[in-house]
């Protein structure tokens, strides 16, 4: 037998967790057919010598719905290992939706993840209306990384009830129609039902999204009918717009865990925002009261801060004051030299002082970004590296002998890509690390595809295997890889992806264990109409491997496009 592909004397971590071993993996038909010392020929042979093999990172918790219509790379969570996204989370999503509501969707996204609307109604080619029609639509575009997504609430609950879905709780037609909508979504093959009760989460204007209004009657409902045909993985967007408020929506979700019977998810964080926020051991030890109880739940974190990012080719806290909203509107060589004169530094200075003060409102990073309050400088950090470890605008100011708004323009002007970085949650390694070794969170939540020029979380596995495993050495090669794909695809029930085995979907990465790292994020102007973004991609990484087939090669896109749409159990007849 002649083998589509053979990756040679790599050094194979299998994502069970066992211990690495030295050996050869053939692959057929976009399927592990063989591992061992192989004698088989091979179309196309991979030298992996001296590097890692391992199977593909899954990030269970992104936003790509309207960046894979344009984007089939799917940057920039290609760049870092991944090779399965699963999107639709939140209650955000693009389907069901009716023509004339196309654009109010839009506007939604972008005012919550900042996807500008006109880089998605040039970007997308947006034929359909229901959920199943949805999927055949991403199913047949190009695509570099498998994908999957839930159906969300609030897309759905504005389709069944139009604008009475911004103020209304819903009658007993409206959950019946929601109802039969989530069993046809996966039946057709969604991966599950997400929705949202988190203050971040707002409409153009200002109010609740469609999820928020619903009340908990509302999500009983809809759960039930996952739980009827045992099927999906239930997200939510938690309230932590407080410790009180957290508290009583924990509370609250268990009883939704434990009469569905369904995997149910959360973002689990470490924060300083909100009035009298817990302590993050707080939602996990709720985690292990849950499934003491027997119910089944997990909680998502991240391998490092969540973060509002500053640029000056992106925003700057001071963006809403007069005497920097004239410079700002400026191209970019007239603001670096306004921004050098020293009597506008003057003024853009004294204007700091009239930013609103801070409080204990929760911000996401869209708020952080649009409408900050006056900075705390001593948690902004001016990046210089990826190993968290970057000075405060505070030291900097201090060390200079000037205010931080004229250190920050010092910065800027002397390097135009500067970037800075306003830890919201998950502020100290050390949470973060606590959090990452709960046997029952997951380590995705990179919001890959949102908050396009506000955060940068795509970064999330190769920080964990730069950052954690060979900086801190917290956890093996091992166990990382195990986090990033086996236990990810084991509690998202992808059955045959996730682990270096035969018969398995052949989707691997190969990297050099010593030289994996996140490069510096940039601010580019790449998407649909030449709206910015930030982008970040990665060092060390060999190879990337989607269904037998090699998608990108030391970083660049081979033009092969060989992702497949990842369904729930319904879909596969299982």
């Amino acid at each position: 037998m002649t083998l589509d592909l053979l990756i040679r004397d790599g050094t194979v971590v299998d994502g069970s967790g066992m211990p690495r071993f030295r050996d050869d993996v053939g692959i057929q038909d976009g399927r592990i057919v063989e591992i061992g010392r192989i004698r088989a020929t091979a179309r196309q042979t991979l030298d992996a010598d001296g590097l890692i093999v391992a199977p593909g990172f899954i990030d269970g918790h992104t936003h790509m719905d309207a960046q894979v219509a344009w984007d089939p790379i799917g940057s920039c969570s290609c760049w870092h290992g991944v090779t399965t996204v699963l999107m639709g989370n939140c209650g955000f999503a693009l389907a069901p939706c009716r023509e004339a509501d196309r654009e109010w969707y839009a506007r939604c996204l972008e005012a919550v993840e900042d996807i500008p609307t006109n880089a998605m109604l040039a970007g997308i080619d947006w034929t359909w209306e229901t959920f199943p029609e949805y999927l055949t639509n991403v199913e047949r575009l190009p695509k570099a990384m498998n994908h999957g997504t839930y159906i969300g609430h609030s897309a759905l609950r504005m389709y069944v009830m139009g604008n009475r879905a911004l103020e209304e709780t819903a009658t007993e037609d409206d959950l019946q129609q929601m109802g039969q909508a989530v069993r046809e979504a996966l039946e057709a093959g969604a991966i599950g039902f997400s929705t949202s009760m988190a203050s971040t989460h707002v409409t153009p204007d200002g109010g609740p999204v469609a999820s928020r209004i619903a009340d908990w009657t509302e999500l009983d409902y809809l759960a039930a009918q996952m739980a009827d045909l045992n099927s999906g993985v239930f997200q939510i967007g938690p309230d932590v717009a407080s410790g009180e408020a957290q508290r009583v929506f924990l509370d609250r979700l268990q009883q939704v865990a434990l009469d569905s019977g369904r995997p149910v998810m959360f973002g689990t964080i470490s924060t300083r925002q909100g009035a009298d926020p817990n302590p993050w051991r707080y939602q996990l030890d709720y985690i292990d009261d849950t499934v003491a109880k027997g119910g089944r739940m997990f909680g998502q974190t991240t391998t490092k801060s969540i973060n509002a990012v500053f640029s000056f080719k992106s925003y700057l806290p001071f963006d809403n004051l007069a005497a920097w909203k004239d410079v700002r509107a400026l191209p970019h060589e007239a603001q670096k030299q306004r921004l050098a004169d020293p009597e506008v530094r003057r003024q853009l200075v004294a204007a700091e002082a009239n930013m609103r003060p801070r409080t204990d409102e929760f911000q996401g990073g869209g708020a952080a970004t649009t409408n900050p309050m006056k900075p705390d400088y001593e948690n902004i950090f001016a990046m210089q590296g990826v190993d968290w470890n970057d000075p405060t605008v505070a030291q900097l100011s201090q060390s200079n002998g000037q205010h931080p708004v004229e250190t920050m323009i010092d910065l800027v002007l002397d390097n135009e890509d500067q970037i800075f970085f306003q830890p919201l949650v998950n502020e100290t390694p050390d949470d973060v690390r606590g959090m990452l070794e709960h046997p029952l969170t997951l380590a995705t939540f990179s919001d890959s595809g949102a908050h396009v020029a506000q955060e940068m979380g795509s970064s999330l596995q190769t920080h964990m295997l730069s950052y954690w495993v060979r900086e801190r050495q917290a956890f093996s090669l091992e166990q990382a890889v195990r986090m990033l794909s086996f236990d990810n695809a084991s509690a998202w029930e992808i059955p045959d992806r996730g682990l270096i085995r035969t018969g398995y979907a052949a989707d691997m990465v190969i990297f050099d264990e010593a030289e994996v790292r996140p490069c510096l994020p940039t601010v580019e102007e790449d998407l649909p109409g030449g709206a910015r973004r930030l982008v970040q991609k990665a060092e060390g990484i060999h190879a990337t491997v989607v269904n037998g087939c090699v998608t990108f090669k030391n970083g660049d896109s081979t033009g092969d496009f060989p992702g497949a749409m990842i369904k729930g159990r319904l879909a596969n007849g299982v």
